[in-house]
């Protein structure tokens, strides 16, 4: 004898939940697929009401892949100009004061970079030499 298959169920979704999904589907705070997941509604179901259910100013919002790379890049220039600052900014401050704060306190990949920085604004500024010993007495008379 054959077992009987059951038909899948479908699972009731109510009208204002549909509406969520698709408003945070649109505007671009979760994917499809992360919407699939978080509310365990198929994917098929979820494009659906957004033919069904989405105004074209709503699909027009959503963000596409090339839109979220390029606002992603934007923002890694961003974050890599403030990190330069940021370098420069303690490689002065390890000039004026004497101190290895980088050494101290960051990763060495970090300290290393600020190292760099900090031999280059020395030679801009004509110091006698990049390695530091600009500061110790010369025992040549």
């Amino acid at each position: 004898m054959k077992a009987k298959k059951h038909p899948c169920q479908k699972k009731c979704v109510g009208f204002d939940l549909k509406l969520k999904i698709i408003d945070e589907v649109c505007n671009g705070q979760i994917s499809v697929n992360h919407a699939s997941v978080k509310y365990q509604v198929g994917r098929n179901a979820i494009y659906y009401w957004l033919q069904k259910f989405a105004t074209l100013e709503q699909k027009q919002k959503g963000m596409s892949n090339k839109d979220e790379i390029k606002k992603l890049k934007e923002k890694i220039q961003e974050l890599e100009f403030i990190k330069d600052f940021q370098q420069m900014i303690i490689a002065e401050a390890e000039i004026d004061t004497g101190n290895d704060y980088a050494k101290k306190s960051l990763p060495e990949s970090l300290a290393k970079e600020v190292e760099l920085k900090k031999k280059a604004i020395l030679k801009s500024n004509g110091s006698a030499s990049a390695s530091g010993y600009q500061d110790k007495p010369s025992t040549k008379k």
